[in-house]
């Protein structure tokens, strides 16, 4: 699904809107900038309909994301990152009405432990999860190896046109 031509001069990003909910992402300041140029990167590199469409991204903290993943998926533990696909209507036209994705949640301190304990650049390891999540919403998975193949191929693609290395190079499979 990643275009083979690279990104699209006619089709727009995804309007991205960060929000930081949680201090600790002080000690960060660059991370909207971070967040907003993987998620550009993986709009422009994937073949999908994300031009007039919109997104959250919410950068909180392990107790925030915790809530979510017990909520949500009934895990009641922190996570790296969670997304949250919009359902999309299925009657009428919407005009010139952006098409919501859905919304994405970044937990600071797993990202931090999980960039120190690989040591990897804690923008490396956040550009990563943001197209992680970006994926997720439109549409891919890694429920089975397949898909997990398609998935993390996808990731290495845009992560290299950003300059990152390859997550998965000293790893198996992480899902």
């Amino acid at each position: 699904m990643i275009s083979p031509s690279g990104p699209s001069s006619d089709s727009p990003l995804p309007d991205t809107e960060v929000l930081v909910s949680a201090e600790c992402w002080s000690a960060e300041p660059d991370a909207e900038a971070i967040v907003t140029r993987a998620i550009a990167a993986a709009a422009a590199a994937v073949d999908a309909e994300t031009g007039a469409a919109e997104l959250a991204v919410m950068l909180t903290d392990d107790d925030g994301i915790r809530a979510l993943n017990a909520s949500y998926r009934g895990f009641d533990k922190p996570t790296n990152v969670l997304s949250f696909p919009a359902s999309q209507p299925e009657f009428g036209d919407r005009g010139d009405a952006p098409r919501m994705l859905g919304d994405i949640a970044i937990a600071y301190q797993t990202v931090r432990r999980e960039a120190d304990d690989e040591a990897k650049p804690f923008a490396h390891h956040l550009s990563h999860l943001a197209i992680h999540g970006f994926l997720h919403l439109v549409g891919y998975d890694h429920e089975t190896d397949a898909e997990a193949e398609a998935m993390e191929g996808a990731e290495r693609a845009i992560l290299a046109q950003l300059g990152i290395p390859d997550p998965y190079a000293d790893q198996d499979r992480v899902s």
